[in-house]
């Protein structure tokens, strides 16, 4: 016989004889028992790495979760820290032009000060100017020549001549003490 037209023969025992009807029957039932339980087993393998692969993806799931709510919350944070940044900035700025403004009121009232100083110390050089310029006028009325000239010389020398008023105060038409120590300084010297 070749192989194609062999028939299909149960197979035989160890002792050459051909297995009875029962005896396949159970072998047919302990293979369909073997095949269902590698089958059940199989299932059981696969419903377990289904059931570890919906863990291990919730698990992935919560982590992308926190990850969300961290980011949030950095986000939210990093405003939080641009709004406090700009809100500080604004108060520099504040205290910046608040710096200026005192700075430029103290500049003021210093340069005020130094006004009111000169002013004063005009004021104080005027009169002195004006003390030597009665004595030497009184010195001029009373001929007093010499003395008058030792005084224009130490009115000169204190450098007080400039400090005399150039414009008269009254209202009579003399002259002004400028002038007038002129005046006399001329006819003395």
């Amino acid at each position: 016989m070749s192989d194609d037209t062999q028939s299909v023969q149960p197979p035989r025992q160890e002792s050459g004889r051909v297995p009875s009807r029962g005896q396949q029957r159970r072998r047919q039932r302990s293979v369909f028992q073997y095949i269902a339980i590698l089958f059940a087993a199989a299932f059981l393998l696969l419903l377990y790495t289904f059931a570890m692969e919906r863990r291990q993806n919730e698990i992935l799931q919560q982590e992308n979760q926190e990850h969300q709510q961290q980011s949030v919350s950095a986000v939210q944070t990093l405003e939080g820290l641009m709004e406090e940044n700009a809100q500080m900035k604004e108060q520099l700025q504040q205290l910046e032009d608040q710096l200026a403004e005192a700075q430029r009121a103290c500049a003021s009232e210093q340069a005020d000060k130094l006004a009111a100083q000169q002013s004063l110390q005009d004021q104080t050089r005027v009169q002195e100017a004006m003390d030597w310029f009665w004595q030497i006028d009184e010195a001029f009325v009373l001929k007093k020549y010499t003395l008058c000239r030792t005084l224009i010389g130490q009115l000169e020398a204190s450098g007080l001549v400039g400090s005399l008023p150039e414009n008269s105060v009254t209202e009579n038409g003399r002259f002004s003490p400028k002038d007038r120590f002129q005046e006399i300084r001329d006819k003395v010297l």
